[in-house]
């Protein structure tokens, strides 16, 4: 089987390459060039930047395998940083990892592996691929800490029949271990937590520098609809801030909800955040037929999947939730296996 790895140049994706080669499959490495700057300049952060390509490739040469650098810029840039702004711009809460996912590391990489020749694509997620009765599942990793099945979500059976993710059964502590006896350079390479095309600084930055025009002035009201200060943007806000609302007030106040077409931010107090029902869009399955019933909803990536029941564009938790935005993905599961996903269109 000739596989094609993802190479991050993180300590995951070192170790996905390592096994398949091991394995004995003929593996060739490759990374995705997905953001630059006005000038043609690589991020300074995330999981894209120069140093991250530098250590994919000496981690391929080690291995021994081709290594090859994708060019999907103009690909990101439509649909992951141009979703990202649109949304901020109508008062969302975007994912872009997960768009990236989604429009480019899967849809591409994917759609581009009888091009290269290659059978499988494997990257360094922590989850796991199964052969079910009705065709190919995905499952929570084995380190419940680190698991990124949620990202996944939006992966169907016959994508992930072509999908490996070696590390899924392994924890973060095993994958550094196995990285430090084969002599990997990324043996000990922190992890990346930065959007890579925002780098180091505050979205809001980023925001300000590639679409000034979102920025309109507007009211910060309470549920009332008394005005209590004004605000630069809606692009500056996200539902569960607390910091930065430049309102004084006695107690402690939250970002309740933006509304974009008036450019309002309404603020309110913690259990204002509290949300039992969601409504739905682009909802997806991995097996491709339609979801209803009971399910576990989980809609941060590191956040618990809670009990709710699913049917019409409709979400329903049991028990109110805290602080859910329209924009962020929700994934379903039962038990550990993901049923699919969507994303929050609005909350009620």
């Amino acid at each position: 089987m000739r596989a094609m790895v993802a190479m991050s140049g993180g300590v995951d994706s070192s170790v996905a390459a390592a096994l398949m080669r091991e394995a004995g499959h003929d593996v060739i490495g490759v990374t995705l060039k997905l953001w630059s700057g006005p000038g043609g300049e690589a991020p300074t952060a995330g999981c894209c930047t120069l140093s991250d390509a530098e250590d994919a490739r000496r981690v391929a040469a080690a291995l021994d395998i081709p290594y090859y650098v994708l060019d999907y810029t103009e690909e990101f840039r439509e649909g992951v940083v141009s979703v990202f702004i649109d949304d901020y711009a109508h008062g969302r809460t975007p994912n872009p990892c997960i768009e990236c996912n989604r429009t480019v590391k899967f849809d591409r990489l994917l759609n581009g592996l009888d091009e290269l020749g290659c059978d499988v694509l494997v990257t360094g997620h922590h989850a796991r691929v199964r052969s079910g009765p009705d065709g190919w599942e995905l499952h929570r990793g084995a380190d419940m800490a680190k698991d990124q099945s949620y990202v996944l979500s939006m992966l169907t059976s016959p994508q992930l029949g072509r999908t490996r993710l070696p590390v899924g059964e392994m924890t973060k502590t095993e994958v550094r271990a196995r990285a430090a006896e084969l002599g990997l350079r990324t043996a000990a390479k922190a992890e990346s937590m930065e959007i890579c095309f925002v780098g180091r600084g505050d979205y809001r930055s980023f925001l300000d520098r590639h679409a000034p025009s979102m920025l309109r002035p507007g009211p910060v009201i309470d549920h009332t609809g008394e005005v209590l200060g004004a605000h630069g943007g809606v692009g500056g806000f996200t539902v569960g801030q607390r910091r930065g609302l430049g309102i004084a007030a006695g107690e402690p106040r939250y970002v309740v909800s933006i509304d974009a077409t008036t450019a309002t931010v309404v603020i309110g107090r913690r259990e204002d955040l509290l949300v039992r029902t969601v409504e739905l869009e682009g909802l997806s399955t991995v097996s491709g037929r339609p979801l209803s019933g009971r399910v576990e909803a989980q809609y941060r990536a590191h956040g618990a999947a809670m009990p709710a029941t699913l049917g019409g564009g409709l979400l329903h938790f049991d028990e109110p939730q805290m602080a859910v935005a329209p924009g962020q993905t929700v994934a379903f599961y039962e038990s550990d296996r993901v049923l699919g996903g969507a994303v929050i269109a609005a909350t009620g």
